[in-house]
């Protein structure tokens, strides 16, 4: 594929999106690969919601026993699409306190991509736990946790890292929490671990991306890497609002986003990556066949 304006090489992943298995999202793979390859993207790695041990939060997630079927159903989704771009495995893994040894078990369990890690303060058993009333006391817990998570090493990104905002929305004071934050965002600039800009927070109750420009501009300040994900939960959403959230990072300042293969992350340039995407603006559809018309 020749790098033109007209066919860009693509070069960025869709790196956050799901399958049925966590029982609030539709479509399979190979259907938001139909979709990655009509925007411009190099591939897709599928990061569906892990298992976990005791039944926690299991009904937004895959049973241990359902990994096998999972990764099956990724590598029917590769063959499939072979020849047009990549599909890869992945994980988004909950971080919750005393749960390192389980996760570092299951990240052994096949070759996965890109594994997330998230903090998910709406799930019961995280409220139960760790919710005492104090509202204010909670958003700086979630930030803890997040730096907590980058400690463990067992994550290469953190996903949507201020979801914690629409969990109380009216109470949502980014000036009183800045402090904390500040302090969290220098313990995980020094383990190297990248956090995500997450376009699917435009759809949420604070519309705006995870995290908010004030929190990406403070990331910049520590070299803190980025990685694009959509959080796509149905085809449609795959890549959505990249070239938006491309220039946001661009009037930050900054130069570079990051993709992972094989848990390895790669810089590219972000003028590139806008330039890569050029197939999914509007008139520029169905640059790419699906594998079914070739």
């Amino acid at each position: 594929m020749s790098p033109t304006d007209a066919n860009p090489v693509p070069l960025l992943y869709e790196s956050h999106m799901h399958t049925p298995l966590c029982k609030h999202a539709e479509g399979l793979p190979g259907d938001y690969a139909a979709v990655a390859a009509e925007k411009g993207l190099r591939g897709i790695i599928v990061t569906c919601h892990s298992p976990m041990p005791g039944g926690y939060s299991a009904n937004v997630r895959m049973a241990p026993e359902e990994l096998p079927a999972y990764l099956e159903m990724i590598d029917a989704a590769a063959e499939t699409w072979a020849d047009t771009l990549e599909v890869l495995p992945g994980l988004e893994s909950d971080y919750v306190p005393g749960m390192e040894k389980w996760l570092e078990n299951l990240h052994r369990q096949a070759d996965f991509h890109h594994v997330l890690g998230s903090v998910h303060p709406f799930v019961p058993e995280f409220r139960k736990r760790f919710f005492t009333g104090d509202r204010f006391a909670y958003q700086q817990l979630y930030f803890t946790h997040l730096a907590e998570a980058a400690e463990t090493g067992l994550f290469d990104t953190l996903a949507h890292p201020d979801l914690i905002k629409n969990e109380f929305p009216d109470e949502w004071d980014l000036d009183a929490l800045m402090p904390h934050i500040a302090e969290c965002l220098d313990r995980i600039a020094a383990t190297g671990c990248a956090m995500e800009l997450n376009t699917s927070g435009l759809g949420k109750r604070l519309p705006e991306m995870n995290p908010a420009p004030r929190i990406l501009s403070e990331m910049l300040i520590r070299g803190i890497p980025v990685v694009l994900g959509a959080d796509a939960h149905r085809p449609a959403r795959v890549a959505d609002q990249f070239p938006e959230a491309l220039r946001l990072l661009q009037s930050l300042g900054y130069r570079n986003v990051s993709i992972f293969r094989e848990r390895i992350r790669r810089e590219i340039p972000v003028a590139a990556a806008l330039g890569s995407l050029q197939a999914s603006l509007p008139g520029n559809a169905g640059r790419i066949a699906s594998p079914a018309a070739n």
